[in-house]
């Protein structure tokens, strides 16, 4: 899946577009994902990730080198 947000895990969901007068018709909802370069001071490296800007907060908020740690040990290759 290529929509999918590498820290909180965020996927596309589906609901209803629904018009004025209430007809439904099948949608997407994507979530906000951004392609963002980050650098690693502890690594001396630079990291793409693809995030939404729900998990960039969540980065400003406890630390790069925290999430990346936890990342790697849910298995991803960072």
């Amino acid at each position: 899946m290529a929509r999918v947000c590498q820290v909180t895990g965020k996927v596309p969901v589906r609901g209803n577009k629904v018009s004025h007068s209430n007809i439904k018709t099948k949608r997407r909802f994507l979530p906000n994902l951004q392609k963002k370069r980050f650098y690693l001071a502890e690594e001396d490296k630079w990291i793409t990730l693809k995030l939404t800007t729900d998990a960039i907060r969540t980065i400003n908020k406890r630390g790069l080198f925290v999430v990346v740690k936890e990342l790697r040990a849910q298995g991803q290759h960072i």
